[in-house]
């Protein structure tokens, strides 16, 4: 059970549409101690509740069993949020398309989803500085959506041909937030950020020649922007990006 079903349960015996026994009888069913003991892991079951937002399996380190077990696991907390799976192994990728009928699969982003994804509110884009950045890119815009955010893509638009980011300049500056991915030297934040004013998250990946040492030139980069506003998360964390970017934008998108 999320928050806003805790919300309708409440708003439903306060309408008297359902009894307050009824509902304590739903609250009594969920799991006191707030997690399902899996042996191998303990699934978090009371997050939805107290973020709005379940918990997602990292499938990096985990066996296709594991992450099999664990989605079903989300998929009985509530039918409204489809669970989430990121950092799949090839042979993670091939298990959960052939135990659920239902799920979506991205081979770029390395993630998958079963379920229905929430509607969308708010608006995200995600802006890659080259075709390599792409995978870290894909995992930010697949999070995003499945964290209930509207996505578009501005892809390719690094600062060696900069007429291309100018071209989308409509786009940046409608977003409600933006993803921004770069490896290299990691210039591409500070630019997005001196043209426009939406809120933004920087991605640094490990993209890059020697001096690069594997995403660190570019996190240092985004980290002494002189333009301001930019928050930055960890090297290749599309992951955690997109929910930064999604929470944003549904705030953001709220009548």
């Amino acid at each position: 059970m999320d928050r806003t079903e805790v919300r309708e349960l409440l708003d439903a015996v306060a309408a008297g549409r359902v009894s307050a026994a009824d509902a304590e009888t739903r609250f009594r069913a969920l799991p006191v101690q707030g997690f399902d003991d899996l042996g191998f892991a303990r699934l978090d079951t009371h997050r939805a509740m107290r973020t709005g937002d379940p918990e997602v399996v990292f499938g990096a380190g985990k066996t296709p069993d594991q992450v099999v077990a664990l989605l079903h696991g989300l998929l009985g907390q509530s039918s409204r949020r489809a669970a989430l799976v990121s950092r799949l192994t090839d042979e993670g990728l091939h298990r959960v398309r052939a135990e659920f009928d239902d799920a979506v699969v991205d081979e770029v982003a390395r993630c998958a989803l079963v379920g229905s994804l929430p509607s969308t509110l708010g608006s995200v884009s995600v802006v890659s500085a080259g075709t390599s950045d792409e995978p870290v890119a894909a995992e930010a815009a697949f999070v995003a959506r499945a964290y209930g955010a509207e996505v578009a893509l501005v892809r390719d638009v690094g600062v060696a041909g900069i007429h291309r980011l100018l071209a989308d300049y409509e786009s940046l500056d409608r977003a409600d937030c933006l993803v921004v991915v770069a490896g290299m030297e990691g210039a591409l934040p500070s630019v997005v950020g001196g043209l426009v004013g939406t809120p933004m998250v920087a991605v640094p990946t490990s993209i890059g020649y020697g001096a690069s040492f594997g995403g660190l030139a570019a996190l240092l980069a985004m980290l002494n922007s002189c333009a301001p506003g930019i928050t930055v998360v960890n090297i290749d964390n599309g992951f955690g990006a997109g929910v930064f970017a999604a929470r944003v934008a549904r705030r953001a998108g709220r009548p």
